[in-house]
């Protein structure tokens, strides 16, 4: 807008020259003359011009200098109208060009943050990979290692197994001797007293250095796998999503059976489960589960069961075994390679149906809508060594199972090391 200053003067200068515009015009107005009264006059009449009444008054001079001060301020109006119009249109398109400036800078604002997001997002999955990487590699380098050290823990333990041997075979004859010699001349051959202090000296050395061998076997106990197995699983937690899944070698229609594996759990609650075998209409074929410091066999349904106590200590390693026949319903639980419980009538004449699953960790117990895992009943700690037969094994044969090279006896039903068994949820297998 103008300021408003210069309002009067345009308005002036309009009038100026519209005043000029109409005197110039001697078509349109005759020329005003003044007398010496500094009064208007208008024109001469002609002598031959007589006065019509009748006729419609003319304009006077002042009449039209009012009409042309109307028609500046209609001027006046009028510009200051378009004028506002302009500036109205030009604040409009104005706003306009902003706001498609405003949305081409959001654009490329928001492309940038999105590709700096993408790179950032890039480098830190590629750290997160090179860290994981090297979390493995230094994993498998103290696997390695610890292997190593394990080696030479045992290779000093069986030498220090052969000094303690050769010492209390020294020893032994030692004694034997010198009983001989006292009972014969006991005051001519009698010890001297620095024979005792040596004998008292290998006496304390003797058995120094049988508690450091017990420590020895303790410690490579705790952390070796039983029965020469070279892998097991590990389940580091209880979770309803942690299990493992076995995929039996031959059909699982069975009369009668043995299952055995090792076991070190981390702790047992009223029911955890070992391994279970279950079909759509039954999830209770075959449960082997642990409570508290018991085992428990269940075959045909949870009403058909055997328990023994006292079989489970938590953080030890302890071999399970079960046999089955539907013949007359016997069954047993061994420990250890010991046979812990027996009883007649359990499931007699059923029939374990093929179709199920089995798995190891959890049981299929239906909880849920279709069916589910209870994460009250999910085992934690370390399991190898499981083996089924589809027959019941001698007392011979099972205590084989819990020696020393037990790994290298498979089943004919699950093979441990052969028979695939797939672990889920966070379940892996160890070395």
């Amino acid at each position: 807008m103008l300021p408003q200053e210069i309002l009067p003067l345009l308005t002036l200068v309009c009038v100026f020259r519209a005043s000029v515009s109409v005197l110039d015009e001697d078509d349109d107005y005759d020329l005003m003359y003044v007398n010496l009264d500094n009064e208007i006059e208008g024109p001469a009449l002609g002598a031959e011009e007589t006065v019509s009444c009748d006729c419609q008054r003319e304009h006077t001079e002042w009449d039209k200098l009012f009409i042309m001060l109307e028609n500046s301020q209609m001027k006046e109006n009028m510009m200051l109208q378009a004028m506002d119009e302009i500036l109205k249109v030009d604040l409009q398109t104005l706003k306009a060009e902003l706001s498609q400036l405003t949305t081409n800078l959001a654009g490329t604002f928001a492309t940038t943050v999105e590709k700096i997001t993408s790179h950032l997002a890039s480098q830190v999955e590629q750290v997160l990979v090179r860290n994981c990487d090297q979390a493995e590699a230094a994993r498998r380098l103290h696997e390695a290692e610890q292997g190593q050290v394990l080696e030479h823990i045992l290779l000093l333990s069986h030498n220090v197994s052969n000094r303690l041997s050769r010492l209390e075979s020294a020893w032994l004859r030692r004694s034997e001797v010198e009983a001989q010699e006292t009972a014969l001349q006991q005051d001519k051959f009698s010890p001297t007293r620095g024979d005792n202090l040596i004998l008292n000296s290998l006496w304390k050395e003797l058995q120094q250095t049988r508690a450091e061998l017990k420590a020895s076997q303790k410690w490579a106990a705790q952390h070796l796998l039983p029965a020469g197995c070279e892998t097991a699983i590990l389940f580091p937690m209880r979770s309803k999503k942690i299990f493992g899944s076995v995929h039996p070698t031959a059909g699982m229609t069975l009369r009668s059976f043995t299952a055995c594996i090792w076991i070190k759990v981390t702790e047992a609650l009223d029911k955890t489960i070992v391994f279970s075998y279950g079909t759509k209409f039954n999830p209770y074929e075959i449960q082997l589960y642990l409570s508290r410091d018991s085992a428990v066999l269940v075959v045909g349904g949870d009403q058909h069961k055997l328990a023994t106590k006292n079989a489970v200590v938590p953080g030890k390693w302890i071999h399970l075994c079960g046999t089955w026949s539907s013949e007359n319903g016997s069954a047993a639980l061994w420990v250890k390679g010991e046979l812990a419980v027996t009883a007649l009538d359990i499931a007699s004449a059923h029939t374990i149906p093929d179709g199920g699953i089995l798995q190891i960790g959890q049981e299929k117990n239906g909880c849920c809508v279709g069916g589910g895992f209870d994460e009250a009943l999910a085992f934690s700690g370390k399991l190898t060594g499981f083996n089924m037969w589809d027959r019941v094994l001698s007392a011979q044969e099972i205590a084989a199972q819990s020696g020393e090279d037990a790994c290298s006896l498979r089943g004919s039903v699950v093979g441990w090391g052969v028979t695939e068994v797939l672990p889920y949820g966070g379940a892996q297998y160890i070395s």
